[in-house]
């Protein structure tokens, strides 16, 4: 029994972290779904929620009036979610008369959106967050895809802006997802967006319940059911800096935790024949059970007989006990690279685990304030 169990559970995370991601590639490269594209230009309401977003918000301001789109047939819409800081006031001073300050009570950022959308009165909203920068060039490329009636909506990519960090492991983990999203879009099967940037047709707009945690599946996932592609549009690029450990851990229970809560929106996604049900399984709640395989593996493995005794512990001490040696590392030391890779995915694990706190207690319970790790100068 114990060699069932481990097996099955080594099969498991080979299939959930490589195989999978393996046929994705595979099955995108020999029947891709195009987008039929196009350079009709229709109006966008920008919808950007924020709560004392202050060390942020002029620099959005700039970077949304940088936007390669005519300025007059764009909408931006900054929806204060109760800001006790500077937030408002820097709105109203640099806002250009462009920018329309929607203050709303603070209930969180799916309220914040509801109120932006009830007010957007473009053919298309463009939903973004406080902190990252858009590339000009990105609103096009992202209303180009929605020209195709197959897509219903269409994101971007984020790239994080740090090359010394670029290979270590939250930079590599960041690469691997979006490889995965590449690989998803191109069958069609996409079913979330990049929530600082992503855009969609404002009458497929849903209202979003107050507790849920990630609007950038819910969204998304009720196009998506309804028939309609969401494609991932490299082209379109939005710009952040890394973020800690600490604060990728929060991060990743809150986003982890938010897919229990679609389930619990959409139950339909567990049934085989539901659209994308493989994926969805395959990408969303596999990575949910991995903490659950790997401490089914962990305890299997002290009941297997030699010679898979020794190999199999062997394996598991190496990566738990790299995660901890990462720990005292400088990161100028060459095994660093190995290391935060090791320390990235156990934190990662921990994060799956405690997103089933979401079962449990308030969804606002879940939300911390993400840290970065350099500012922009």
């Amino acid at each position: 029994m114990a060699l069932v169990i481990a097996l099955a559970s080594i099969g498991f995370l080979l299939y959930v972290i490589a195989l999978y991601p393996l046929l994705l590639a595979f099955l995108g490269r020999s029947r891709p779904a195009g987008v039929r594209k196009s350079s009709t230009l229709p109006t966008v309401s920008v919808i950007l929620p924020v709560y004392n977003g202050e060390a942020f918000i002029r620099g959005k301001l700039e970077t949304l009036f940088a936007l390669d789109y005519p300025p007059e047939r764009l909408q931006i819409l900054i929806v204060s979610d109760g800001s006790t800081d500077s937030t408002d006031d820097l709105v109203r001073a640099y806002g250009q008369e462009r920018a329309e300050l929607i203050r709303v009570p603070h209930g969180g950022k799916p309220m914040a959106l509801n109120a932006g959308i009830a007010r957007a009165t473009g053919e298309v909203l463009f939903f973004t967050d406080v902190r990252q920068a858009l590339a000009p060039n990105s609103l096009r490329e992202l209303v180009a895809d929605l020209a195709d009636p197959a897509v219903g909506v269409a994101t971007g990519e984020l790239v994080l802006q740090s090359h010394r960090l670029a290979g270590t492991g939250p930079g590599l983990y960041w690469r691997y997802e979006v490889w995965i999203r590449s690989g998803l879009s191109r069958l069609g099967v996409l079913q979330g967006a990049t929530g600082c940037m992503y855009a969609m047709r404002r009458q497929d707009a849903v209202s979003l319940p107050g507790w849920i945690l990630a609007d950038d599946m819910f969204l998304p996932m009720a196009v998506f059911l309804a028939g309609k592609r969401i494609v991932f549009e490299p082209a379109a690029k939005a710009f952040d800096y890394p973020a800690d450990l600490e604060a990728e851990f929060h991060r990743k229970v809150r986003t982890l935790a938010g897919v229990y809560q679609i389930v619990g929106a959409f139950p339909c996604l567990l049934w085989p024949g539901t659209r994308g049900w493989l994926h969805f399984a395959s990408h969303k709640l596999g990575r949910l059970f991995l903490p659950f395989a790997l401490i089914a593996l962990l305890v299997s493995s002290f009941w297997l007989a030699n010679p898979l005794l020794i190999p199999v512990l062997a394996c598991q001490a190496a990566v738990y006990g790299l995660a901890l040696l990462d720990l005292a590392l400088p990161p100028s030391f060459r095994l660093k690279r190995l290391s935060a890779a090791a320390s990235t995915f156990v934190v990662l694990m921990a994060a799956a685990l405690c997103a089933a706190l979401a079962l449990f207690v308030p969804a606002r319970r879940l939300w911390k304030e993400t840290a970065i790790r350099e500012t922009p100068t």
